[in-house]
């Protein structure tokens, strides 16, 4: 896993040929136990470094399309699963927890549901209020400029651009991280507002 803009985050990615783009996860590293979101396969590397970084307690699928290899990582680390509520009903995996907007995961860290993307209760995470991870809605298919999903993949573009701008309204974030394309390490929040702007 490669060290992101702070110390006790990292990451890790997969090439995606269909797509052209990267997709990737992250680990946040705490002293109460770590936290993966949207984990992606871990190289043999990459499992003995999360090993050395104490493991995982928690993994978060922000929506139903990526829960990647989160079902297995738990069974490996003993991770309990943490899951939107609004895909409850047909989430491919059982989850120990199921997450409502707004609602605090642990300290420090918020999950935010988005409305109108692909699947219906997708989330978005902010970590102490500066950095944002995004899942599907909000991507970064061209480094510095965030995109959204097209109109024909989402379920709702009205509710999905207004989604998007309520993110951009929350003060304070300075990096973004998306599932899907590069990351925003600085200069996030203009990126953000930008394309809420835009929309």
């Amino acid at each position: 896993m490669k060290q992101l803009h702070r110390t006790d985050l990292f990451g890790w990615s997969e090439f995606n040929p269909e797509r052209n783009l990267d997709f990737y996860s992250v680990l946040w590293v705490r002293a109460e136990g770590n936290v993966l979101i949207d984990p992606l396969p871990l190289s043999a590397h990459d499992q003995n470094h999360l090993r050395q970084l104490g493991g995982a307690k928690i993994i978060v699928i922000t929506n139903s399309d990526h829960c990647r290899d989160a079902f297995h990582i738990a069974k490996v680390t003993g991770a309990a699963l943490y899951g939107p509520e609004s895909e409850r009903s047909n989430f491919p995996i059982t989850c120990d927890h199921w997450l409502h907007d707004n609602q605090a995961i642990v300290p420090g860290l918020v999950a935010y549901q988005l409305q109108g993307s692909k699947t219906s209760g997708e989330l978005a995470l902010v970590l102490e209020q500066t950095t944002l991870i995004t899942g599907d809605l909000i991507r970064c298919h061209t480094a510095g400029k965030l995109c959204i999903l097209p109109d024909a993949k989402l379920t709702d573009s009205v509710l999905a651009k207004q989604s998007v701008k309520r993110l951009a309204n929350l003060s304070g974030i300075t990096t973004v991280l998306v599932g899907d394309g590069w990351p925003l390490f600085v200069q996030g929040g203009q990126a953000l507002n930008a394309l809420a702007d835009s929309l």
